[in-house]
C-alpha cells in the first residue's frame, strides 16, 4: 500500500513534467482546483513549456527537472511524458521526496513498477497512476450495477478503442491504448486474469503493432476481449458487458447515453415445455434503460482525488499496485504477441485492493 504523510490544509503546489499531448490538460485540471496550484511546468522542448505557461499566468517554466525537484515548496509532481521515460522520472521524483502522479502506464515492466511501489512506501509518499476512466461516472455506475447483481452472472466483456491516430513511435497500440480497458475490466470485475492471449498486426511497417486484439480469461470463467487500433476511420470507445440476466453498453463518445442497460438475453426453455423434449433457447427483448449520470469531467475528479490523497495520506484508488496489475497484464500480452498468439499464464503478485 502506498503511504503518504498528511499535508496541512494549505494549498498543494504541483509541478507538471511533460507539455505535449496530455500535459496541458493536467495543468488546466490542477489549476481549476481551489486547493491546488501549478508552480512549474517542464518539458525538454522549452517552446512547448513556455506555450503552456503563457496560457496560465503565474506558472514558472523550469530549465531542467532538477530545478523542480530542488524547490522545497513543491509538494507533488505529475508526469505526462512518453511511456519509456515514466520509470526513471518517477524514481527521481520520489527520491526527491515529492508525491508522484504518473500517466499510464506506470512503467514498461513490472519490475520497475515494484521498484517504484517500494520507493514510495519507504519515502512515505503517494504514488498514483493516471487510469482516468476509473473516475468516469459511467464506469463507476456500471461497477455498482455489476456488484449488486443486476446483470446476473457476467459472462463476458468486449471493449473497443479505435481511432485514426494518435500514432505513437515509442510504444505499440497495446501499450498506448489497452491500459485504459484493462484497468476498467479489472475494476469492474475485481478479478485478476489467469491467462492472456494477444494477436497484433504492423501495417505501417514501423516495427510495432497498429492493431491488437487480446483476450483475458478469468478464473471465474468470465472473459474480457479488447480491440485497440490507431488505424480506424471512426472514433470508437465502448464496452459491452453481457450477463445472464441483462446486458450493458458503456459508450464514452456518446453525449446523451454514455451508459445503457438492456433487459435482453437468451433464456433456456425446459424440455417439458418444448415440443421435442430437449432444451431450446428463447431470445428475450425487454426494456432499455439509460441511467442519469452526473456531468463531471473524469480528469478533474482524478486530479482532485490525487490532491486529496496528498493532503490526507489516503490510499489512491489507482495506486502503484493498481498500476502494477495493469502492467503485468500488458507484459503477458506483449509476450503473447511475440509468441504469435500463445496463451500466457499469469500469477497474481499482489492482492486486489478492498
Amino acid at each position: 500500500m502506498d503511504a503518504g504523510n498528511p499535508t496541512t490544509a494549505r494549498t498543494i503546489r504541483v509541478a507538471v513534467v511533460g507539455c505535449g499531448y496530455w500535459g496541458p490538460n493536467l495543468v488546466r485540471a490542477f489549476t481549476e482546483l481551489p486547493e491546488a496550484e501549478v508552480a512549474w511546468v517542464y518539458d525538454r522542448d522549452m517552446g512547448r513549456a513556455r506555450a503552456v505557461a503563457r496560457q496560465f499566468p503565474g506558472i514558472r517554466v523550469a530549465a531542467g527537472l532538477e530545478q523542480v525537484l530542488q524547490d522545497s515548496g513543491v509538494d507533488a509532481v505529475a508526469v505526462a511524458t512518453p511511456a519509456h521515460t515514466h520509470a526513471a522520472l518517477a524514481e527521481a521524483i520520489l527520491r526527491a521526496g515529492k508525491h508522484t502522479f504518473v500517466e499510464k502506464p506506470l512503467a514498461l515492466s513490472s519490475a520497475d513498477c515494484r521498484k517504484l511501489i517500494e520507493l514510495a512506501r519507504s519515502r512515505q509518499r503517494i504514488l498514483m497512476v493516471g487510469h482516468t476512466f476509473l473516475f468516469n461516472d459511467a464506469v463507476i455506475r456500471l461497477q455498482e450495477i455489476i456488484a449488486r447483481g443486476e446483470l446476473g452472472e457476467v459472462w463476458y466483456l468486449h471493449a473497443r478503442r479505435l481511432n485514426l491516430g494518435q500514432i505513437r513511435q515509442d510504444v505499440n497500440a497495446l501499450w498506448n491504448l489497452a491500459p485504459h480497458d484493462i484497468s476498467i475490466m479489472l475494476f469492474l470485475l475485481g478479478e485478476f486474469p489467469e491467462q492472456v492471449v494477444a494477436r497484433g498486426y504492423d501495417f505501417l511497417g514501423q516495427g510495432m503493432e497498429d492493431l491488437v486484439t487480446l483476450t483475458l480469461e478469468f478464473g471465474s470463467g468470465k472473459v474480457g476481449i479488447i480491440e485497440v487500433s490507431w488505424l480506424s476511420p471512426n472514433k470508437v470507445r465502448d464496452l459491452t458487458v453481457v450477463g445472464s440476466r441483462k446486458m450493458a453498453l458503456y459508450n464514452d463518445v456518446s453525449t446523451d447515453a454514455r451508459l445503457v442497460l438492456y433487459d435482453r438475453g437468451v433464456d433456456n426453455v425446459p424440455p417439458e415445455l418444448t415440443n421435442f423434449g430437449e432444451f431450446q433457447f428463447r431470445l428475450r427483448f425487454g426494456d432499455v434503460h439509460i441511467p442519469h449520470l452526473p456531468m463531471r469531467e473524469p480528469l478533474r475528479v482524478e486530479v482532485q482525488h490525487f490532491v486529496e490523497c496528498v493532503r490526507t495520506g489516503k490510499r489512491p484508488l489507482t495506486d502503484g499496485e493498481n498500476g502494477l496489475r495493469v502492467v503485468e497484464v500488458l507484459e503477458a500480452a506483449q509476450q503473447s504477441l511475440a509468441e504469435n498468439g500463445a496463451t500466457i499464464s499469469l500469477v497474481r503478485s499482489v492482492g486486489l485492493a478492498a
